[in-house]
């Protein structure tokens, strides 16, 4: 069985993060390992939740793992809360990285914004971890804080201005670069990458939902990794992840009063293991 590593921080309650990426990953028979960065009572958008930092067992569990001589097929951060934890990252990508994808979502801003623990330096020192990744997939809010470029609304920019993002990014370090919430028209919204070594450009649609979820990043991000660790070529690989992603909202819709709770990706599963299997 194919084995993927993922990184990031666990809420006891809450779509997000890990308790996103665990159930996804292994749904689609993929084993998942997981260090949590950090375990809270609730995700952050709830109020008055609890919150504790994991930072230093991240290290002891890398060197046990060392011990044990584990080895994966592909390493997947996601939500880092401190530049320490990114540092730790590019350690634990030299340790275990070797023959393993690595796999890097920024996750650290939206809508033009950075969330509210990060600033424009956080974003620069995430760019050195998205520097040692094979693959990355920023939205166009993380991507732009991580270059330095100004920040363009749907509707304000087109594809040449996405295209020269993601040679930007790639020319961070990354070999292929994935810019995900692209919406070229009014009712269509995506993903375009771009393959830095055979220099090709991709991209793909669907329909575009006027709603907002929490977590849905995480959705995406979770079904991609483990769709290229099923052997799926890229292309086909966003195509799944971005189908399970809309199917996950519009599963949701009638639950609208909580935008702010997730997406019920658990109702979508079937649908995603259809298609994983085609």
């Amino acid at each position: 069985m194919k084995k993927i590593v993922t990184i990031q921080d666990i809420s006891c309650y809450g779509k997000c993060s890990l308790t996103v990426a665990l159930p996804i990953i292994s749904a689609m028979d993929v084993e998942a390992a997981i260090i949590p960065t950090a375990v809270l009572s609730t995700h952050t958008m709830f109020s008055r939740f609890t919150f504790k930092d994991l930072s230093d067992q991240i290290e002891p569990i890398s060197e046990h793992w060392k011990e044990e001589g584990l080895k994966f097929d592909a390493l997947y951060t996601g939500y880092l809360g401190s530049f320490e934890q990114i540092d730790l990252m590019k350690d634990f990508f030299s340790d275990f990285g070797k023959d393993a994808l690595k796999f890097v979502d920024p996750a650290m801003g939206d809508n033009g914004k950075l969330y509210p623990a990060f600033d424009e330096a956080f974003a620069k020192h995430m760019a050195t971890l998205c520097a040692k990744a094979d693959i990355i997939d920023p939205n166009l809010t993380e991507a732009c804080f991580m270059l330095g470029t100004e920040y363009k609304e749907d509707g304000e920019y087109d594809e040449a201005y996405v295209k020269d993002i993601l040679i930007k990014l790639t020319d961070l370090g990354a070999k292929t670069a994935i810019l995900t919430g692209v919406s070229l028209e009014s009712d269509k919204l995506g993903a375009m990458g771009y393959d830095s070594e055979k220099k090709e450009f991709f991209s793909y649609f669907n329909q575009k939902i006027p709603a907002k979820y929490h977590g849905t990043g995480d959705v995406f991000s979770s079904a991609l990794v483990g769709a290229i660790v099923r052997g799926k070529p890229l292309q086909e690989a966003i195509k799944i992840a971005a189908d399970f992603t809309v199917q996950s909202i519009l599963l949701t819709e009638k639950d609208a009063e909580k935008p702010w709770y997730g997406v019920n990706f658990e109702q979508a599963i079937p649908s995603l293991i259809k298609e994983l299997d085609e």
